[in-house]
């Protein structure tokens, strides 16, 4: 149960986060290209990177399940799930596991680009 309220308040957090990123970058950039969304996917994986990295191989101790579950899967969860994406595909990549890690990548992008434009095509043609 403590491990599903870190994610909770977490997710919370970084739900917060992107919509601030979303309600500024047009100011900033303008609305004629997703930089918000770029730089969320970009900073998000970057962080997830430190993080992961740190947990892995610095944080010796307990508490770091739950700072790992409250700061990647909640916080940058909530933020962008593109972090987490990234952080599987290097994985396999580290493990030397080259054509699952293509394979993942390839998929994710061409099946969810896919899932989308399915369910697009499938509420427009209920009108």
């Amino acid at each position: 149960m403590t491990s599903t309220f870190l994610v909770f308040l977490g997710a919370g957090i970084g739900g917060v986060l992107r919509h601030g990123v979303n309600l500024v970058s047009p100011r900033w950039f303008g609305t004629g290209f997703p930089a918000g969304t770029l730089a969320i996917n970009v900073l998000g994986s970057g962080l997830m990177g430190l993080i992961a990295g740190w947990l892995a191989f610095k944080a010796q101790a307990d508490w770091s399940q739950p700072v790992r579950l409250f700061l990647t899967t909640g916080i940058l969860g909530g933020f962008t799930t593109f972090s987490a994406f990234s952080l599987d595909a290097v994985l396999l990549w580290e493990r030397g596991e080259l054509g699952f890690a293509v394979a993942y990548v390839a998929g994710s992008v061409i099946l969810s680009l896919a899932a989308l434009c399915a369910g697009l095509a499938f509420v427009r043609s209920l009108s």
